[in-house]
């Protein structure tokens, strides 16, 4: 099977997956893919996989919060989901415009808002190569006249006036994010999940109410779903062992 590390303390238990996490050497791999963001391992970076479901996540994106609050979404809080949980199996992000298929995301269920890890991670200003001043981060068109179409000063693309921009307001420079930022999952900051008021308001407003109860329930079916999803996941993933047997190694 391979050399496995004899320090446990290194193990992961991550909620999308229902075994124990390993670090694993990528070098000694030929292709490793991050379950969680979709996008290939990092031979300079830990990598943890689950070897009998091939099933493979990132550090940072192992680390990801399970609920996030983001400036681009302040109505509610998102949630993690290891799939995406729509019926297509799929959704368009709304940091990117691009589409998210078997990774993960962050969500709001009741407003159908979602991001992929890389997006949520975007740092809130960077420096790039192309412009000597510091960009910032936008959720949306710079410009008061929001039919004003505008193009990427890195790619010279049109940009999509709805998805999110890292702009220069003193030279009118803007990027999008995929040319801004490296395509990995930055490091999130330290998150909590919204506690409920110690001060209960005395006379609750039935609509708050209701809609609380109705994303309440959601949120239940939602981690129904997540848990048939996964367990139908690791028995294919067994099914594909017996089919195409492989090995991979262990730091």
């Amino acid at each position: 099977m391979g050399r496995q590390n004899q320090n446990t303390d290194e193990s992961k238990q991550h909620f999308s997956h229902p075994h124990v996490l390993k670090p694993v050497n990528p070098a000694e791999v030929e292709t490793l893919t991050c379950n969680a963001c979709e996008k290939p391992s990092n031979s300079n970076k830990p990598f943890y996989g689950c070897n009998s479901c091939q099933y493979f996540l990132h550090e940072n994106c192992s680390n990801a919060p399970r609920f996030l609050n983001h400036s681009s979404h302040p109505s509610h809080p998102l949630t993690l989901l290891p799939i995406p949980t729509y019926s297509s199996r799929s959704y368009t992000c709304n940091a990117c415009g691009s589409a998210g298929n078997i990774g993960s995301c962050f969500s709001c269920a009741c407003c159908e808002f979602d991001i992929h890890l890389q997006c949520a991670s975007c740092p809130s200003s960077l420096l790039v190569d192309k412009h000597p001043h510091q960009l910032g981060l936008l959720f949306g068109s710079p410009y008061q006249d929001k039919n004003t179409e505008y193009v990427c000063d890195i790619c010279n693309v049109i940009m999509n006036r709805e998805s999110w921009l890292y702009y220069c307001a003193g030279c009118d420079f803007a990027s999008h994010l995929q040319c801004a930022i490296s395509p990995e999952v930055g490091v999130f900051p330290r998150q909590q999940r919204p506690s409920p008021s110690p001060h209960p308001n005395p006379n609750p407003n039935p609509t708050v109410e209701t809609i609380n109860s109705v994303n309440e329930a959601h949120e239940q079916i939602l981690a129904a779903q997540l848990r048939a999803q996964i367990e139908a996941r690791g028995r294919e993933a067994a099914l594909d062992i017996f089919r195409t047997p492989r090995r991979y190694s262990y730091i």
